[in-house]
């Protein structure tokens, strides 16, 4: 894969949910996440863009979540088309003029040219491209001495509620669903200048003791960008069975490609489960048998030894993997948003929550077990 010049990105600065209750997604954030409420939209932003806005942050991780007031705003146009779902990513760049003529000459398609916004003697510059992300655009900024967090911001004079008393730190990376993935990959090479990382392929048919007559499979890439470290895992359906594929089923849910989860870092991945768990999180079940058959594969991977104890993990349904060494990971995943709330216009966007110790792959082994997780969860609720 050829190397295209970097963007300049220096990290995700945020991601813009658009939802129909803004009230729930603030007991989400607020009273179940302990993220903290920064701010909301104010009332000339809120009237002029049709939408009102609340901001949630823990560590680095800033989310907005924007519901639509009336018609014709950004997120009532997202909404009539998908069920809740993520709107915009936004990147924080270093040279936002650079980033904007690179992407420019690359056939990449701006919405609109660099805009400057000043305050207090800073500034913000700022624009937007479309992407193959289906409804999902990707927003830039630079900012120098600019305290709010987007233009029409009203922070709160001390922000409210969350304390982040969970340890989340940073996203570490955004996973998006595709009925066909090698465009979005070929325009994240050529437009984006992210490079191939990892990728896996696997079919639930192939483990099977007795042949199937049904099941299904996906195909992963993930791409990324090496100065900054900002990964995009991209999926699609592996046949056969391709219409049961729970990624087919994410675009039927969805109607259309988008971004399928978000994970984020946390630094005690053991203490914030306990601690989720105990303000009614859900999360997606792991069978017994993934941790019966744990300590064997985690040998068979090169992974001699794990400092948690395995019989707190299985408690927890906390996944683990690695990749011929001794580093390893822990993640799990939060049950869909639509799971959740018991409301299919909720969405099947969801949350991974992911500790790394030392190693900075995405495990084939938690792939399918995040797969076939997601599978049964369909099937509970009757939609495979």
């Amino acid at each position: 894969m050829s190397k295209v010049e970097p963007l300049g990105i220096r990290r995700v600065e945020a991601i813009h949910y658009y939802v129909r209750d803004l009230d729930r997604s603030r007991a989400f954030y607020v009273d179940r996440l302990d993220f903290a409420e920064l701010g909301q939209s104010a009332p000339e932003l809120t009237e002029g863009g049709r939408q009102r806005s609340l901001a949630f942050q823990a560590g680095e991780c800033t989310i907005i979540c924007s519901m639509p007031v009336g018609e014709g705003g950004r997120a009532h146009r997202y909404l009539r088309k998908h069920p809740d779902g993520i709107g915009t990513v936004v990147f924080e760049v270093a040279d936002i003029e650079r980033t904007f003529a690179l992407l420019d000459g690359r056939e990449g398609t701006p919405i609109s040219d660099i805009e400057t916004h000043t305050q207090g003697g800073g500034w913000l510059k700022t624009f937007s491209i479309t992407t193959p992300f289906g409804d999902t655009t990707f927003r830039f900024v630079q900012r120098d001495g600019y305290r709010p967090l987007f233009p029409g911001f009203e922070a709160y004079p001390t922000p409210r509620g969350g304390r982040n008393g969970f340890g989340f730190t940073g996203f570490d990376h955004l996973t998006s669903n595709f009925q066909t993935m090698a465009p979005a990959l070929l325009w994240m090479e050529h437009v984006m200048g992210f490079q191939r990382y990892w990728d896996v392929e696997f079919h639930t048919d192939d483990v099977a003791s007795v042949k199937q007559d049904h099941g299904s499979g996906l195909k992963s890439v993930v791409m990324w960008d090496p100065t900054s470290g900002t990964k995009f895992a991209n999926n699609e359906p592996y046949r056969p069975f391709f219409k049961a594929s729970q990624i087919n089923i994410f675009n039927e849910d969805h109607r259309g490609d988008g971004v399928q989860h978000v994970a984020i870092n946390v630094t005690d991945i053991i203490g914030a489960v306990r601690g989720l768990r105990a303000r009614g999180v859900e999360f997606m079940p792991t069978p017994g048998a993934y941790y019966d058959a744990l300590p064997e594969r985690l040998k068979r991977i090169g992974v001699d030894r794990v400092d948690e104890d395995i019989s707190v993990l299985r408690d927890l349904e906390i996944l683990v993997d690695g990749e011929k060494n001794r580093a390893y990971l822990l993640q799990i995943f939060l049950k869909d948003s639509a799971g959740l709330y018991q409301d299919p216009a909720a969405g099947p966007f969801f949350y991974e929550i992911i500790q790394r110790k030392g190693d900075q792959g995405f495990g084939a082994g938690n792939f399918r077990a995040l797969f076939e997780s997601i599978e049964r969860q369909q099937k509970s609720e009757g939609r495979s």
